[in-house]
């Protein structure tokens, strides 16, 4: 799958936009940032999630998750588009953009 695999997906929820966010492709809900593309040089794409659900999805030992110093202590995953299953990373947008979204939009 690619970026644009994913902005077409999210792009059908409500108030969900495509934009820039850090200067990289980004989906905001309501003007909220909640998941970016890096950079074809970086890879991945970085989804917000709690410190929690972080560490729990690195503890996995499963590729399809990593991070780097940059974002020690922050409530983010970057996930690798080549591994991760579809379902896993709609779960995963899916409950970024809730935790972003308005309450009119839970």
């Amino acid at each position: 799958m690619t970026w644009r695999d994913i902005e077409d997906w999210a792009t059908t929820l409500p108030e969900t936009t495509a934009d820039l966010w850090y200067g990289t492709p980004g989906l905001k809900v309501a003007g909220k940032g909640f998941a970016r593309f890096r950079s074809d040089e970086e890879g991945g794409v970085v989804i917000l999630c709690s410190i929690e659900e972080k560490d729990r999805l690195l503890a996995t030992g499963d590729d399809s998750y990593y991070t780097t110093p940059h974002y020690d202590g922050y409530g983010a995953i970057i996930v690798d588009l080549d591994q991760i299953p579809w379902d896993e990373l709609t779960r995963l947008l899916l409950t970024a953009r809730e935790s972003k979204a308005p309450k009119r939009l839970r």
